[in-house]
């Protein structure tokens, strides 16, 4: 319940509104991310790659009403790229596509995720997140799209979805850079799995199936984007024992989640990322961090009250 309330919530107009102005709001979300600005992000960045962390940026935002607007979102992630490697920082970019033009045309779309491509080559790989279910079908053809022109493009795949494993067989011929994630959007049960235990099953099968492509000789690249320790351990064990390091397989931890589990895995010499997120438009987001993991709303109770 508390998590359809959260999910509800991510969506209501009014508390997006009304919300972000409550200082007690404002200062619970600055658990999980470092500021509003890209500086704040790129600090953050700095401090971790100097603890042998890389990260993954990504700017808060999307379904954008214009194509001007996607225009914006393309010179703000080119400067991310580029101050990035001015600081000489191991960061890669993670983008959605509602907020380069998905809702203007698959055409809009694709040019602006193509071009921050090319930007991309030579500084890691371009994340394409994926949305609500409704997208699921739009963002597979736009990764296929730019995968064409472009290989250091990688998808986010979500494993609450029936449909994610048949999405996977349809990607893997092409060496897939995957990101898994469990998935944090409302479906409903026709779609995505009601229950935690079939949306876990799923996601270890999902990636035992591409860790075992990697094994095989196939190419292509697994991002485990999960704090669950049930996930963690398993997977990074059947990862040594199929032999794929840091250059195919990592963990990707959102930022302020799990500090002390980031610190163990570094110290274990698991391949480690950390997803830092800076921007305005922080608010359907957050609401999401909430309903993955309700523990965190202790937290922003705890903030009310200081």
């Amino acid at each position: 319940m508390m998590r359809r309330t959260f999910l509800w919530a991510s969506t209501n107009p009014w508390l997006s509104r009304r919300l972000p102005e409550r200082r007690f709001v404002r200062r619970a979300v600055r658990k999980f991310m470092p500021g509003e600005t890209l500086e704040h992000a790129l600090g953050e960045a700095d401090r971790l790659g100097g603890e042998g962390v890389p990260t993954l940026i990504t700017m808060l935002g999307e379904n954008v009403e214009t194509v001007e607007e996607t225009r914006g979102t393309v010179a703000e992630y080119t400067r991310v790229m580029e101050l990035a490697e001015e600081m000489g920082l191991d960061v890669e970019v993670s983008i959605k596509p509602t907020h380069l033009g998905l809702d203007q045309g698959a055409d809009v779309a694709c040019d602006n995720v193509s071009e921050l491509a090319a930007q991309a080559r030579g500084r890691g790989t371009l994340w394409i997140d994926m949305e609500g279910s409704e997208y699921t079908e739009a963002t597979l053809s736009l990764f296929r799209a730019v995968r064409s022109r472009h290989e250091n493009v990688g998808l986010c795949l979500q494993s609450y979805l029936r449909r994610a494993a048949e999405d996977l067989e349809s990607l893997i011929e092409l060496g897939p850079r995957i990101r898994l994630v469990k998935g944090a959007y409302s479906e409903p049960p026709d779609l995505a799995f009601p229950t935690k235990s079939d949306v876990d099953a799923n996601y270890l099968a999902l990636a035992r199936r591409l860790m075992d492509h990697l094994a095989d000789g196939g190419d292509g690249f697994l991002g485990l984007g999960t704090h669950d320790p049930a996930m963690i351990g398993p997977l990074s064990e059947y990862a040594a024992a199929a032999g794929l390091d840091g250059g195919r397989f990592e963990i990707e931890m959102l930022y302020g989640i799990g500090r002390r589990d980031q610190r163990r895995l570094v110290r274990n010499g698991t391949p480690l990322r950390v997803l830092i997120s800076y921007g305005d438009a922080w608010f359907a987001w957050y609401m999401r961090r909430l309903a993955e993991r309700p523990a965190n709303v202790w937290f922003v109770a705890r903030s009310m009250f200081r």
